[in-house]
């Protein structure tokens, strides 16, 4: 058996938290190793547990799930993958815990093979939020000041600011000057929506060979997700933000 996703549970409701738990065990490659009942208990159990994700509640007592992203990114390459849930979709929220570092949303209501698939898509740094909604989210951050876009990008397209504080042009950005022709392809096509599988079908090439192009060039731009790559791609022009 391939090794399992190591889970943390973030809920102020014990039902919400147990409910969770019989969902996500009841998979073989998913387990629950810790629960926490609000954001300060998270942050303490994710510095002791080291888990590759955390099921992160949004509205909760002592520290708020967006609160607790923030602090628990600051772990830097330690941090887990955080996806957020929430019992209603709000734009705000969204926009909120991206710039904590979340790199996905899901809601609380969703059938239960949705939360299975949310968890695995996260925890392979897949896309999760529908594409729509995404570019209404990316609409919105990018209309906020540039101090509050996701940490990751912002220090990411810090790399494409001189000294004197003015911005270079999409094509001069050191990071997408060190991608490859094929490599920036799969940016642009990401930033506008598309799965591996979509955009494998659209360049003819396979599946795999997507999944390798997405990698690299996560790691050249800085940041750990294609959701925050997308947010990067809107940042410095790759794609124009639908109006």
């Amino acid at each position: 058996m391939s090794e399992q996703i190591r889970v943390v549970l973030v809920d102020d409701h014990q039902l919400v938290r147990m409910g969770f738990k019989l969902i996500l065990e009841s998979e073989a490659d998913i387990v629950v190793v810790g629960e926490a009942t609000d954001g300060r208990e998270a942050v303490a159990v994710v510095e002791r547990l080291e888990p590759d994700l955390v099921c992160m509640d949004v509205q909760m007592p002592v520290l708020d799930g967006i609160a607790a992203t923030r602090e628990i990114m600051q772990l830097g390459d330690a941090a887990p993958r955080v996806l957020m849930l929430t019992t209603f979709r709000d734009e705000a929220a969204v926009r909120d815990s991206l710039r904590a570092g979340a790199s996905g949303f899901v809601l609380k209501n969703s059938p239960p093979e949705t939360l299975v698939e949310a968890v695995r898509v996260v925890h392979s740094g897949d896309a999760l939020l529908d594409p729509q909604v995404t570019r209404g989210v990316i609409a919105g951050m990018l209309h906020d000041a540039p101090e509050s876009a996701p940490t990751q990008v912002a220090d990411a397209l810090q790399a494409g600011v001189h000294d004197e504080g003015t911005s270079l042009a999409p094509t001069q950005h050191p990071a997408l000057a060190s991608l490859t022709e094929r490599e920036s392809e799969v940016l642009a096509l990401i930033a506008e929506g598309l799965s591996n599988a979509d955009i494998a079908a659209r360049l003819f090439v396979s599946e795999a060979t997507v999944k390798t192009h997405v990698s690299n060039l996560l790691a050249k731009i800085g940041v750990r997700d294609r959701i925050h790559a997308v947010i990067f791609a809107y940042n410095v022009g790759v794609v124009a933000p639908v109006e």
